[in-house]
């Protein structure tokens, strides 16, 4: 082939994938899911491998672990303890959390694929050692297909309970082995994508004198409190439960605003730090912030309808499947062998990763949701690829 021919296939072919990865985008925004969808139907769209239900009577263990999809690695995610108000809503939890690891672990470069564990019941009555080491047998049962770590409702405590019955566990005590709580990492990830996506709206990555309502100052958000502090910005704050509240006014000077009121606040960014669903229709009207960026999992209400009501508003939304990342890369260091070096360095990617799928997002004209998924899903397909061509030597 001469020099021009070349040229003229190389733009073709770039044409093509380009038009095809539009037609992907295109059908996936067909995809709209409710806890009432049918289960096989959620997770045919959902394209998961396997939904895992463990069940003990005697210690009153109802949970379900969804694994989504293990093309980079085993899957791994936090087991939730929640009480859910039905089993469908437990359900549509655990399919669409664990959808999120496979694309914050793509995002994150490491070799994990994305699981997700959910416990029916109230984490402050229901927990107990026989069910916590029930639940570490399901576990073991999968043989290493899925690896759980904590969430919301579990703590350290409950991860070296679960390690007496298996080996696929991880963010137990440093005394175990183990990294400690993963909760600083996931923090100062959020925090550096806080930074990568102010520097896009307000041209400097600086924080200071920036008003940001951070919705949930459980583990998570007290530590990002602390960076918010150190950069000397405008703390506002909500949350359900009071001590959590005196601390962030106490100890890093926060304004407290009622839960009721919190989408009604101005502010230059909202944090969701609690539980997901927090940016729906009725919120979004609300809103008066150029940017989200919090840790909360499944922000997004409806990926599609929401994600596209932002990017027509005007503000800013930085996946939080790209930028809460931090906590599955200190537990994937646990697994793999641990250094708190090398976590601190592969968290730091992920400024510059967010100014990259934004930059995506605005060169395709699309939502950022849909430019961070494009980009994980690439690298699956890449990796599986690969993964077919592997001698089996």
């Amino acid at each position: 082939m001469h020099q021009s021919e070349i040229e003229i296939w190389l733009a073709l072919r770039s044409l093509h994938e380009s038009i095809k990865s539009k037609i992907m985008i295109a059908e996936k925004k067909q995809i709209s899911l409710h806890a009432s969808t049918p289960v096989f139907d959620q997770i045919t769209a959902l394209e998961h491998e396997n939904l895992v239900f463990c069940h003990d009577k005697e210690t009153g263990l109802k949970a379900i672990i969804g694994i989504h999809n293990t093309t980079l690695g085993p899957s791994l995610g936090g087991t939730r303890f929640w009480k859910y108000n039905s089993d469908a809503e437990a359900i549509y939890d655990v399919l669409r959390l664990s959808r999120g690891m496979t694309y914050k672990s793509s995002l994150a470069g490491i070799n994990l694929g994305g699981g997700k564990a959910v416990i029916i019941g109230d984490p402050h009555k229901d927990k107990s050692e026989a069910l916590w080491r029930r639940f570490g047998q399901f576990v073991n049962s999968l043989g290493g297909r899925y690896i759980t770590a904590e969430d919301v409702g579990t703590n350290m405590s409950d991860m070296e309970t679960i390690a007496l019955e298996t080996k696929y566990v991880t963010g137990k005590p440093e005394y175990l082995g183990g990294s400690g709580d993963p909760s600083p990492f996931t923090a100062y990830g959020t925090y550096l994508g806080m930074k990568a996506s102010v520097k896009h709206v307000f041209g400097n990555d600086s924080l200071e004198g920036k008003k940001i309502v951070v919705q949930g100052i459980g583990h998570v958000g007290q530590f990002l409190l602390e960076h918010l502090q150190k950069e000397k910005a405008k703390i506002i704050v909500s949350d359900i439960r009071e001590e959590h509240l005196k601390i962030a006014t106490s100890k890093y000077g926060a304004t407290v605003v009622d839960m009721d009121k919190i989408y009604d606040t101005d502010c230059d960014i909202y944090a969701p730090c609690a539980l997901g669903a927090t940016v729906n229709s009725e919120t979004i009207d609300r809103l008066k912030c150029s940017i989200i960026c919090g840790a909360a999992n499944n922000q997004l209400e409806d990926e599609v309808i929401h994600g596209n009501m932002l990017k027509d508003k005007g503000i800013l939304y930085a996946p939080d499947f790209l930028v809460n990342a931090g906590g599955v890369i200190n537990v994937y260091m646990e697994w793999v062998g641990y250094n708190r070096e090398k976590v601190m360095s592969h968290c730091d990617k992920i400024y510059d990763r967010t100014l990259e799928i934004i930059h995506i997002a605005e060169n395709e004209g699309i939502t950022t949701h849909d430019a961070a998924v494009r980009s994980a899903e690439k690298r699956i397909r890449e990796t599986a690829r690969l993964n077919a061509k592997r001698p089996n030597w």
